[in-house]
């Protein structure tokens, strides 16, 4: 793959602080990481359905439906995946610097890739959000079947099976679907979000209260 040349950047006139300023509420990316099955999308799913009725701006991006347009000529190699997410965390960015409170749902299983999707952002604008849940019970769940199938020889290099997954260090957020029920779930991330100024305290009273 080439490197583009001859390029340079062009500055806007309208910044990401002024964006910010006009939403009311600061962008950043939520990074939801997990094993399939976890429940990191329906996570994702549910917090951006509450955040929208709070009236904050947001965007999803979700494992699956990128690799439908944007990600559709990679595989699940380790050399893919970390494209994939390379892609995936420059999309993020370009939603942040819009303003936006961006979600984002993938199980991203290599800690490095996480990493450099976190150096691309200024600080606190990545917040790594850990959806903890056990192989055996994301196995039970299996909502797409792919353990099976994996177990069965038909789905090579699946995370958590025969691919590894490198768990986060020292995330932001941890969510044990396995403990918190979903309306937990969301309530510990609007609360994060509320408590270290990403959302400002008087949009959720004022939605609130209707």
């Amino acid at each position: 793959m080439g490197t583009s040349t001859n390029i340079a950047w062009h500055e806007s006139e309208v910044t990401k602080e002024v964006r910010q300023k006009r939403n009311k509420h600061k962008s950043a990316v939520l990074w939801f990481t997990g094993l399939s099955g976890s429940g990191k999308s329906t996570a994702s799913v549910a917090l951006e359905k509450a955040l929208h009725q709070l009236g904050i701006h947001t965007y999803r991006l979700d494992g699956d439906n990128v690799r439908h347009g944007l990600n559709k000529n990679l595989g699940f190699s380790p050399a893919d995946r970390t494209e994939n997410i390379r892609r995936i965390g420059e999309v993020a960015n370009l939603m942040v610097d819009a303003g936006i409170i961006t979600l984002t749902a993938f199980i991203s299983p290599y800690r490095q890739d996480r990493n450099n999707v976190r150096t691309l952002l200024e600080d606190k604008e990545f917040i790594e959000v850990y959806v903890k849940c056990s192989v055996e019970t994301c196995e039970v769940r299996d909502p797409k079947g792919l353990y099976e199938k994996a177990r069965a020889g038909e789905i090579k290099g699946f995370t958590g099976i025969d691919a590894p997954y490198e768990k986060p260090v020292d995330p932001e957020i941890i969510l044990d679907t396995e403990k918190h029920t979903l309306e937990e779930s969301v309530q510990i991330l609007i609360t994060y979000l509320k408590e270290n100024g990403y959302i400002e305290p008087y949009l959720i009273t004022e939605n609130s209260n209707g």
